[in-house]
């Protein structure tokens, strides 16, 4: 069974509360050995630390989300570069631009995009970045920030933005919008992506695969990415799971041997 890593889960999300335990064994079960943990909200981010402290290979970051802008306030981000000093996390994340969502005021947005890229700078860490309807938008304050690497996380933008963010060595996050027959553009986009190129993803409990829509969506699920993507690009799974795990562990510092069992 191939090993994989989920590089973006809300494992943390209320809607595993009644049943962590077992998501987190059908996901060992299913080979996906780590997860890495996206915070929204400040408000939430000591139980994403409790969570990930719970289970072996659950990897948090911390961050301030574009689309819970109500929530954040200035002081948030003074909070964040305290955690990140203490907590010493695995990203941060998850952080950007969302310009989908017409109530979010994008010069607010703006800040805290930037202040949480100047932090990550300073600190040496990935980003974790959300880009609905702002790829170029987002890659305009990469290149402000010089250096900062990550990944753009459920990438659908065009295959021109995306070289552009390869070129800015960031990787390209894949999960469930790909296994839609309907999503013509990515599912050619990843046809011809380099291997070191992308990592794979279920943005659990969202974004579920064409085999469970308007379900919960959870890490078990990851495999059926792996299957997708092998079959776009006529690639062996096995091949395909250890680049992108690869690629994952070299982005996020995860080590190569995650321990079994929980605690």
């Amino acid at each position: 069974m191939p090993i994989l890593i989920d590089s973006h889960t809300h494992f943390d999300d209320v809607s595993f509360d009644g049943d962590r335990d077992a998501a987190y064994q059908r996901a060992r079960a299913a080979g996906v050995e780590a997860q890495v943990l996206a915070a929204v909200s400040a408000r939430l981010w000591p139980k994403l630390r409790a969570v990930a402290a719970r289970y072996p290979g659950l990897y948090p970051s911390y961050g301030l989300h574009p689309a819970y802008l109500a929530e954040h306030r200035p002081e948030h981000l003074d909070a964040l570069a305290d955690w990140v000093v203490r907590e010493k996390p695995t990203a941060i994340g998850e952080i950007g631009l969302d310009y989908y969502l017409p109530d979010l005021d994008a010069g607010a947005q703006a800040e805290y995009f930037t202040g949480q890229l100047r932090l990550a700078r300073r600190h040496d860490l990935p980003v974790i970045i959300h880009a609905r309807h702002a790829v170029d938008q987002v890659i305009k304050y990469l290149r402000r920030f010089a250096g900062v690497r990550g990944v753009v996380h459920s990438f659908s933008g065009s295959e021109a933005q995306a070289r552009r963010l390869l070129d800015l060595d960031f990787l390209l996050g894949f999960g469930g919008p790909l296994t839609y027959s309907r999503a013509t553009r990515l599912r050619g986009l990843i046809r011809y992506l380099p291997l070191d190129g992308f990592i794979l993803e279920t943005d659990s409990p969202d974004q579920p695969a064409s085999a469970h829509p308007g379900q919960r969506n959870e890490p078990a699920f990851l495999p059926e990415v792996l299957a997708c993507v092998a079959e776009l690009r006529g690639a062996d799974p096995t091949e395909v799971a250890a680049a992108t795990s690869a690629n994952a562990r070299r982005l996020f510092g995860i080590p190569d041997a995650v321990p079994s069992g929980s605690h």
